[in-house]
């Protein structure tokens, strides 16, 4: 009899051992409650809990990845968009992440929501357009303002999608041509300013040397001589030309 007595002790007591041990992994760590106070957080690794007095709340310490459902939001400018975006968040502080708040994970949507339409609505979109970096910087910064207190950090806000509406992408692709043509015009306008100064100096060059200009004229001959046409070419000396342009300048004089 009381062989079986101490048989039944030994098998309660390693019952009880066995249920009194649990595992945390490496990620997490364990918020334990003695008769319902919290008095700390322990792991990774073997830990031993205290059977009915003892309880623990399991906390992840990697990183969780948000993702904003997309929210309408009117600018600065009046113009209504459809924004998304991506919030990277970790909890630091297990007990804070357990006590201060119910579930942190929705806390922080529902922070990362409201955030998300108050800055991008005093934001223009030429600003959310063009200066992503900054408008992420500043969400980042009221977000783990206010999860500070719950134990959570966030690390990082990145804007996902901007979808505008058709008649405004519309006038942006026309804003966008006109802008290409005005810059095709000044640099067409900028070629033809500087060939016509090259030019001027090649006049004023040719000028001082005449024997230049008998040679251009032959090169350009030649130059149409080698192509395969039928054009008929009458070369006519440029001191004869030269000559007859002083009688009909003396004539004129006279």
């Amino acid at each position: 009899m009381e062989s079986i007595v101490f048989i039944v002790v030994v098998i309660f007591l390693l019952l009880v051992i066995l249920n009194s041990i649990r595992i945390v992994q490496e990620y997490d760590r364990a918020v334990i409650f003695r008769l319902g106070r919290a008095i700390g957080v322990k792991g990774p690794g073997l830990i031993i809990l205290w059977p009915i007095i003892d309880s623990m709340a399991k906390v992840s310490l990697r990183i969780n990845t948000l993702e904003v459902q997309p929210q309408d939001v009117i600018t600065k400018d009046n113009i209504t968009i459809k924004i998304n975006a991506v919030v990277y968040f970790k909890v630091v502080n297990a007990l804070n992440a357990v006590v201060q708040i119910k579930n942190y994970a929705y806390a922080v949507e529902q922070l990362a929501q409201t955030t998300l339409r108050s800055v991008c609505g005093q934001a223009e979109l030429d600003k959310l357009l063009s200066e992503r970096e900054k408008v992420n910087s500043e969400i980042q910064e009221i977000l783990d303002k206010h999860t500070d207190a719950w134990g959570v950090k966030v690390t990082l806000v990145e804007l996902k999608q901007i979808d505008l509406p058709q008649d405004m992408q519309r006038a942006m692709a026309r804003q966008a041509e006109a802008e290409r043509d005005r810059r095709a015009k000044i640099i067409n306008a900028d070629g033809e300013y500087q060939a016509a100064e090259k030019l001027n100096e090649a006049a004023r060059i040719i000028s001082q040397n005449p024997i230049a200009l008998q040679l251009r004229y032959l090169q350009t001959l030649n130059e149409i001589s080698s192509t395969n046409n039928t054009t008929t070419i009458l070369p006519i000396p440029l001191d004869i030309l030269r000559e007859i342009g002083k009688s009909i300048a003396q004539k004129e004089q006279a």
